[in-house]
């Protein structure tokens, strides 16, 4: 079994900013995989299979800097293994458009990521890195909560059905293939080959 966890914060006003990027995500995974997604506890959660192989959707309802405590809670729960975890997250440091999968590693100043690495105590847990890019002129704190541009509907589109390609691709065929086919550079591209996936 493997755990998904898509990053956000709870909530209306959140739901189409740059954070909030990890929970579209999730949803995508329930549409494309039609597992049904309920909100319990301090968390939205749903089961399922993705490629013949057991998975559990998660989106924590903590608040993006205690995320920890949600997935902490679902591993124990369900007797899950950290090196079973795939967390979807926003990334500042990658282009808009851009995936990369990381095995594990520190937070790169992720508050969701931290928190996650504190309440586990470990950082060996799979990442999947959605780039939301960076605007110098903004504050991070105020950039990562505002929506993305008009001119980048399209691309967070293909991106959000892109990064729910690879957690496939992690769970069926495992991190390796997965990283061999996402980190190949750091601008990856959305081909027609992929969208036909879809």
């Amino acid at each position: 079994m493997w755990i998904i966890a898509g990053l956000g914060n709870p909530g209306s006003k959140y739901s189409g900013t740059r954070h909030n990027i990890g929970f579209r995500v999730i949803d995508r995974l329930s549409e494309e995989y039609n597992i049904r997604l309920e909100e319990r506890d301090i968390y939205v959660i749903g089961r399922g299979a993705i490629g013949g192989v057991d998975v559990i959707l998660l989106k924590p309802l903590t608040f993006m800097n205690r995320s920890g405590l949600a997935v902490k809670k679902i591993l124990k729960k369900r007797n899950v293994s950290p090196d079973r975890l795939i967390v979807v997250q926003d990334d500042l440091d990658i282009d808009t458009g851009a995936v990369k999968i990381r095995r594990n590693g520190s937070s790169g100043g992720h508050r969701g990521i931290e928190s996650i690495i504190q309440e586990l105590g470990t950082r060996d847990f799979v990442r999947v890195k959605v780039g939301i890019g960076r605007d110098k002129d903004i504050p991070v704190e105020e950039y990562v909560l505002r929506t993305f541009k008009p001119a980048e509907k399209n691309i967070v589109k293909d991106v959000i059905i892109n990064t729910a390609h690879a957690v496939t691709v992690i769970v069926a065929e495992g991190v390796d293939k997965a990283m061999n086919k996402y980190n190949r550079s750091p601008k990856y591209t959305i081909t027609q080959a992929d969208n036909t996936q879809s």
